[in-house]
């Protein structure tokens, strides 16, 4: 004689694991969707006209005047002239930016030098400070060294980022191990070979994001580049777009489709390193498991 199997209890810890997943997927997606909104908007809006946006209630369908608002800031502006600006200094900026970080933040995290405790100190006083304090120095420095005007003055006062040698400073420390390090001194890798050959390879993750974070900064930039940059050739695309939103006529939707333009760069840039930086903390979590 058969008997019905009896099903197994499901664990008191399983059972209260299911709500508190659920609670956090809800989360999330609302999380994503409240981040999603605002770029959404941003299409919204550009894809309308002025009299749409100040509709009441607002209109949230996409509209059918994207390709008139772009050619509205085609012949306003000099879109791609600016763009192409943008794109040298984000992308020498940002380079210039990995490469020195990165650098210096390997000598604070591996390696005693007489005053490292004090210089580190000074550089998290340094980060705390507001930006635009430097402003005034950078300019008066930049006019004595004959760069006023120039794409360079925007690229040089951004190499020593100080948050991020503090971010890749943290990161080493924990993510490169001192034996790792110790072995490539026995086989007689000097500074320089151990920085590139074992410290970097394994710092991928840090250094894609910090990629992500200088390329925005240097895109995003607006008040340093509108007081350095004197001739209208070498004007960024923030200063470029900022003549659309001028005078008490301003069509807001052709603001908005410029705004849109420029931020597609920044979308391709995050999907490029955002896949790396992923990777990479998903491969130290298996690993670490």
């Amino acid at each position: 004689m058969t008997t019905a199997a009896t099903p197994r209890p499901v664990p008191a810890a399983k059972r209260s694991r299911r709500p508190r997943g659920l609670s956090a997927h809800v989360f999330l997606v609302v999380a994503v969707l409240v981040s999603v909104f605002p770029f959404v908007w941003t299409i919204v809006m550009a894809t309308n006209t002025t009299k749409d946006i100040y509709k009441s209630p607002p209109k949230l369908t996409f509209g059918s005047h994207l390709l008139e608002n772009i050619r509205g800031v085609l012949d306003t502006v000099d879109f791609f002239g600016s763009m192409l600006n943008t794109v040298l200094v984000a992308t020498v900026t940002t380079v210039l930016v990995l490469f020195v970080d990165s650098l210096a933040a390997f000598a604070f995290a591996k390696f005693e030098f007489p005053g490292r405790r004090m210089l580190f100190g000074l550089l998290l006083v340094f980060m705390m400070l507001p930006l635009q304090l430097a402003v005034l120095p950078q300019f008066i420095l930049m006019s004595e060294i004959g760069w006023v005007g120039m794409l360079k003055a925007l690229v040089w006062p951004a190499l020593s980022n100080a948050f991020g040698i503090f971010w890749l400073r943290q990161y080493i420390e924990t993510g490169v191990p001192d034996e790792l390090l110790d072995a490539a001194r026995i086989d007689g890798a000097g500074f320089f070979r151990q920085y590139w050959n074992v410290a970097l390879p394994m710092i991928r993750p840090a250094m894609s994001f910090l990629a992500i974070y200088a390329f925005v900064g240097a895109w995003n930039d607006y008040v340093w580049p509108l007081i350095v940059l004197t001739d209208p050739q070498h004007v960024t695309l923030q200063v470029e777009l900022a003549q659309l939103n001028v005078g008490h006529n301003t069509d807001y939707s052709m603001v908005m489709a410029g705004v849109l333009m420029a931020s597609l760069p920044l979308v391709a840039v995050f999907a490029i390193f955002a896949r790396g930086f992923i990777a990479g903390a998903t491969e130290g979590a298996v690993q670490g498991s």
